[in-house]
């Protein structure tokens, strides 16, 4: 049986099977069924609403499943079966899995009295158990990478929302994550620096091997970086395709109608 970290596994690296997730009487996913390749990168759309940051969330386990199931390749993530009954995983090996998954958030969820380096190392050092020279070296071959190599020493607060969220991307990398979790990253940002933050991503996609699943709004980062678009509506997947198909010629009402507002829009 291949090993979580075997490259070679046949799982995929995320599978969603049977999930549900309600908010007391709002049922936000229902039956969902999808999975996510090795390596791949998943762009996510559809209306505000329709259960996209959930999905995030639930892989995350910043939310709890309603229902079904969730394996990041192959092992149970919050349930399992066990004696033909849906039992909860160990919180040992929930938070085994988890160090596998890294997320950037809308709101950048830096620690404010922390500095910029030590926001980037806390996790590695205390979660992954590296030495603080290996933590820091890491660290600043990222802020390196993420085009804010002199920010070491500043605080969160010093820093321009851009610059807050290029270290937030620096922080999930520093993990060294299989998957990484993208929800809305520009969303908070001024127009004129997403650009830039954009392209920090494009090139993580184009330099690393990880598994990217993305919520996001920006169609033209959606197009150029993804291997594959679903489209939500209603906590479901309506259309599932490459971006080109997707964007050119989508074959579900609901998803030309969204991507025609959405362009237009933009």
């Amino acid at each position: 049986m291949p090993t979580p970290t075997d490259p070679h596994s046949t799982h995929p690296v995320i599978e969603f099977r049977d999930v549900e997730k309600h908010f007391g009487d709002k049922t936000v996913l229902k039956d969902l069924n999808f999975s996510v390749e090795r390596g791949e990168r998943v762009t996510l759309i559809g209306p505000s609403g329709s259960g996209k940051t959930t999905i995030l969330r639930l892989v995350m386990t910043l939310e709890e499943l309603s229902a079904g199931y969730i394996y990041i390749d192959g092992q149970p993530l919050a349930y399992e079966q066990r004696n033909g009954k849906r039992m909860p995983v160990s919180s040992r090996e929930q938070k085994k899995i988890r160090t596998r998954i890294g997320m950037v958030f809308q709101q950048f969820n830096l620690f404010p009295n922390m500095t910029v380096m030590q926001n980037i190392t806390e996790a590695p050092i205390h979660v992954l158990g590296k030495s603080k020279d290996e933590a820091t070296a890491r660290a600043r071959e990222l802020l390196e990478q993420v085009g804010v190599p002199d920010k070491a020493d500043a605080h969160p607060t010093q820093l321009s929302g851009g610059q807050q969220q290029r270290v937030a991307i620096a922080r999930a990398l520093a993990m060294d994550p299989e998957i990484l979790l993208l929800d809305e990253v520009t969303s908070a940002l001024d127009p004129e620096v997403v650009g830039d933050v954009l392209q920090v991503l494009r090139d993580v996609a184009e330099n690393t091997n990880v598994t990217m699943l993305i919520v996001t709004h920006e169609m033209s980062f959606a197009r150029d970086v993804s291997h594959r678009v679903m489209m939500f509506d209603g906590g479901k997947v309506v259309e599932s395709n490459d971006p080109e198909t997707i964007f050119t010629n989508p074959s579900n009402e609901r998803t030309r109608q969204f991507l025609s507002a959405v362009l237009r829009d933009s």
